[in-house]
């Protein structure tokens, strides 16, 4: 039986089409490590608790970002962060957050965006805000 974490990497392996669940493994602490700096409070928390726990310091063991990102410079720290390439690392995003949008509520998404600057609905598989 899988844990909750190999599951989680094999969602982000399939969706990402990623060759090995270590690429997967990447993604998730590169994307959640940025995803986690730009959000404040108990939506950080909220989000560590529907992940698996070994995600969770991903999420609330950084210290806040300092300046708001626009989704696309979002990818690019994740790029920076990890994967160097704009395309990867755009890649890694959406299949990530992707799933977070399906793991959290439209309540707990829609607080989430309401810390991003506009636009970021789209990196997580919405057209528009919950």
């Amino acid at each position: 039986m899988k844990s909750r974490l190999e599951a989680l990497l094999d969602q982000v392996r399939e969706r990402g089409r990623y060759v090995r669940r270590q690429e997967a493994a990447r993604a998730v602490e590169s994307v959640l490590d940025v995803l986690g700096a730009h959000l404040v409070g108990d939506d950080r928390s909220d989000l560590a608790r529907l992940l698996p726990h070994q995600c969770g310091p991903l999420l609330t063991g950084g210290p806040p970002s300092s300046e708001p990102l626009t989704p696309r410079g979002f990818v690019a720290a994740v790029a920076a962060r990890d994967h160097g390439d704009f395309g990867e690392a755009r890649r890694a995003v959406t299949a990530v957050l992707g799933i977070v949008a399906e793991v959290a509520d439209d309540a707990l998404l829609r607080r989430i965006l309401t810390q991003l600057p506009p636009g970021h609905a789209g990196l997580f598989g919405r057209t528009e805000p919950v």
